[in-house]
């Protein structure tokens, strides 16, 4: 350990040699400091929180996303390309230790610039809070400056399958010659989007179906406690005044602890928030929901979002920490990655392979696209017929494979739970730290130790 620790010390000389940490440090500062400056928020809550919270965190991920790429590139390539690495190699170390430690030292690094330029954002978001209107301080400590877990109604994937499955098989047994004359995936698609607006779709002028949401342990804390209702909606039409007016009712039909608001006017495709007063839910921790559409045209709530119940959990300033512990995991990951490329690549090189990793990474639609079409290539938008390609065959489940290790990657994002007042749980930074540290920069780190031992320092680096 010892060996290991003077390779990071090494590298934390480095950085401090070349003046990298106290220019990464000043930028840092001047993004979450510069930002609010340059843009001004509209004094509410959600465009302070935007400016503030989320473009700030998305600064400093990024500055110190590049920086620990090209310095994790640059430390070890550099050292092999000059021939400095060779004094440290005949020493008694071994090869995977001078990578370990490299790479200790970058992630070391980036946890004192990291803790630095959040303390600088937690600092500054308590300072302008207090700039605000009163009525959006209290919205941006109720929704905002919190923890809040979140509750949704149970998923009824299952029951629309079979249910379309059902439509499907009575209507070929109805009509047995449609077997060959009709694509029956699309035929069963068509059954499970009509299933689902069954579930999704209020008509005008009625009430919807329950929403029955099960808050589950959470139930036991929260006696006594107000609850907000997230809700979105969509309609295919538009109204003259931009929003529709719903009334919503809360509480336990069983045993009449029925809550009712007023009449609200709502914009449809965004998402809105609301208070319901405690006690609703029953004895198991039901909470029932429903809203009257109290308009001319029909509104859809989507299934996977449409509604959702949010309860206090926790204090904001820990689970900020659990967000930038989150962040410091996609740093460590960048890490291992750049000195995985630099273990057998030149730098520029090892920094465009490294560039060309990220962006695989942040094309994870893309990839989801082709395999949702199930081709890489374009199809007749005219005719809607899909496109087809002789490298589907080996390229679809390729997609699949990289989709699935990105979205171990992407299942995490910090930055949105903070902006929205979610909870970061521990047991979510515990997933985050195996899944992208341990599986994901193990692998990296595997091979990066493998190319390292196998690579020949002794050869000629430089050019006369």
């Amino acid at each position: 350990m010892q060996r290991i620790l003077a390779i990071s010390w090494l590298t934390w000389k480095a950085a401090l040699r070349f003046k990298l940490f106290l220019v990464i440090a000043v930028l840092l500062i001047l993004a979450v400091v510069g930002l609010p400056l340059v843009i001004k928020d509209d004094g509410t809550a959600r465009g302070f929180t935007q400016i503030i919270l989320t473009y700030t965190l998305s600064a400093i991920t990024a500055l110190l996303g590049l920086s620990t790429l090209w310095l994790s590139c640059g430390t070890l390539a550099r050292d092999i390309e000059e021939c400095q690495i060779q004094v440290v190699a005949t020493k008694p170390i071994a090869r995977w230790q001078i990578w370990i430690g490299k790479w200790l030292g970058i992630i070391s690094l980036n946890a004192a610039l990291l803790a630095i330029s959040g303390a600088c954002v937690y600092g500054l978001l308590q300072w302008r809070a207090t700039k605000l209107p009163a009525a959006e301080q209290k919205i941006l400590r109720e929704q905002v400056l919190v923890a809040r877990g979140s509750a949704k109604e149970r998923s009824y994937n299952a029951e629309i399958d079979s249910a379309a499955s059902q439509m499907l098989a009575d209507k070929l047994k109805k009509n047995p010659g449609l077997a060959g004359s009709v694509d029956l995936a699309q035929a069963k698609t068509n059954f499970l989007e009509e299933v689902k607006a069954e579930l999704q779709v209020v008509p005008p002028g009625y009430t919807s179906r329950p929403w029955r949401i099960e808050l589950g342990f959470a139930k036991n804390f929260l006696r006594d406690k107000p609850l907000q209702v997230r809700v979105k909606f969509n309609s295919a039409d538009k109204s003259p005044s931009g929003t529709f007016v719903l009334a919503w009712q809360a509480g336990d039909p069983n045993a009449k602890n029925i809550w009712q608001s007023e009449p609200m006017h709502l914009a449809p495709d965004t998402f809105h928030e609301f208070q319901i007063p405690a006690n609703l839910f029953d004895d198991q921790g039901v909470l029932t929901i429903m809203v009257a559409n109290l308009n001319d045209t029909a509104l859809l709530f989507p299934l996977e979002d449409g509604m959702e119940v949010l309860y206090p959990e926790g204090g904001f300033a820990l689970n900020f920490a659990r967000g930038l512990g989150i962040i410091f995991c996609w740093l460590a990951l960048i890490a291992a990655l750049g000195l995985m490329a630099a273990s057998f690549l030149s730098f520029p090189v090892a920094a465009f392979f490294s560039l060309a990793m990220l962006l695989v990474v942040l094309s994870g639609g893309t990839l989801a696209d082709a395999i949702d079409s199930g081709s890489v290539a374009v199809g007749n938008e005219e005719t809607g017929q899909a496109g087809h390609s002789a490298a589907d065959v080996i390229l679809i489940p390729a997609f699949k494979g990289m989709l699935h290790v990105i979205r171990l990657v992407q299942n995490y994002s910090p930055i949105d739970s903070l902006s929205t007042g979610r909870s970061i749980s521990w047991f979510e930074l515990g997933a985050a730290f195996v899944q992208i540290v341990l599986l994901l920069g193990g692998i990296f780190a595997v091979v990066g130790i493998i190319c390292l031992n196998r690579r020949e320092l002794a050869t000629a680096q430089g050019t006369q």
